[in-house]
């Protein structure tokens, strides 16, 4: 059944919680369709023939696909010498093949309608240096070089590629590792303090980031819009 002609369907990945649960709702208030996928319902995003059948069938039951979201992640602790061969392979796998994956379904009917946005999450640790997490940051670093290229890539079809890079999201895997911490209260504080700002990132404020992003009204394209608390643009001396 085709859809109101002035709402946009939008494609989140990593839907059930945290952020993409807002960014879900950040499109609905706008009178978007939204279509939420994460491996919680089933979708696996590293699987690359499902995310071509499922592109297909969001285009065969709405006749477009206008904003594809790549919220979707997975993060490891640890520096180089501690990341293991699985780390490796886990993170990249959905950090970076998978957002590929979607991508490589998706483009092709935004190539053909002339137009669409893709909006990927990425992170501040594509931009500084974070102790303990080698293997994630550099999986965001890949995010950034890519919508990069991509960006290049789909400006002649009419098809805006941008991300979004939180620095710490108060969201399920932060509470979970403060939670598993020796001194809970402690690693908080010591999260909050890393951001001049001096609190965490809430992920109502990164949806609405992806939500700008992905407007038509928004004119640009291969950007990284940073939410980062001050991280990269204030050094304070006291």
């Amino acid at each position: 059944m085709a859809t109101d002609p002035v709402s946009r369907v939008v494609i989140v990945t990593g839907a059930a919680g945290g952020i993409g649960t807002e960014i879900v709702k950040a499109f609905e208030s706008e009178g978007d369709v939204v279509v939420g996928l994460d491996l919680e319902w089933g979708f696996d995003l590293r699987d690359r023939s499902m995310c071509a059948a499922e592109a297909q069938r969001i285009h065969d039951a709405h006749g477009r696909i206008d904003v594809v979201c790549n919220n979707a992640g997975v993060g490891a602790v640890g520096d180089v010498v501690d990341a293991s061969p699985d780390d490796w392979t886990r993170v990249f796998a959905v950090n970076v093949f998978g957002l590929a994956n979607l991508c490589a379904s998706a483009l092709p009917f935004m190539r053909a309608a002339g137009s669409g946005a893709i909006v990927n999450t990425c992170s501040v640790a594509a931009e500084v240096g974070l102790v303990e997490r080698a293997v994630y940051t550099a999986s965001k670093g890949a995010v950034l070089a890519l919508t990069k290229a991509m960006a290049a890539d789909e400006a002649a079809h009419g098809i805006r590629i941008n991300c979004v890079s939180p620095a710490t999201v108060d969201g399920p895997w932060v509470r979970r590792l403060v939670e598993q911490s020796d001194d809970p209260a402690s690693t908080l504080a010591g999260l909050e303090a890393r951001q001049p700002l001096g609190r965490l990132v809430q992920p109502e404020e990164v949806a609405d980031a992806v939500v700008y992003l992905a407007a038509p009204t928004t004119f640009t394209s291969g950007q990284q819009l940073l939410l980062d608390g001050g991280i990269t643009g204030m050094h304070l001396v006291t």
